[in-house]
């Protein structure tokens, strides 16, 4: 069975996704039958971020080619707006959290000051 899966290349921390057709017995970063695109996930700045051959996907999968869900998902996200998806995008970093053990220090302090103000 011919399955489009994502390869992976690149080096540490900083990961490359081939889009390939390839047999799905064939190991993820092995033999492949056709290089269809590519992923790349950290571009910045001109860099394109996602670049897919769309004939070719629509051949493999009119032949009964089966898509990964995040291969799928990819392709999906290309056809919404292939020049967006091939511009780079800005990583936002998520608000700092809390210390957990920050939290549950403050809690005992805070359920002991109520304590003496109901007994007042």
């Amino acid at each position: 069975m011919v399955v489009i899966r994502l390869a992976r290349g690149g080096s540490k921390k900083k990961p490359f996704y081939d889009i390939v057709a390839t047999q799905k017995s064939s190991p993820r970063d092995g033999r492949f039958i056709e290089q269809l695109g590519y992923f790349n996930p950290v571009a910045r700045g001109q860099a394109k971020r996602i670049e897919i051959n769309k004939d070719r996907i629509e051949h493999w999968v009119s032949q009964g080619a089966q898509m990964s869900e995040r291969a799928m998902h990819i392709y999906k996200e290309f056809l919404k707006d292939p020049e967006a998806a091939a511009a780079a995008k800005k990583i936002e970093k998520p608000a700092p959290k809390k210390n957990a053990a920050k939290v549950e220090a403050e809690a005992p302090a805070e359920k002991a000051e109520e304590k003496k103000e109901e007994s007042e």
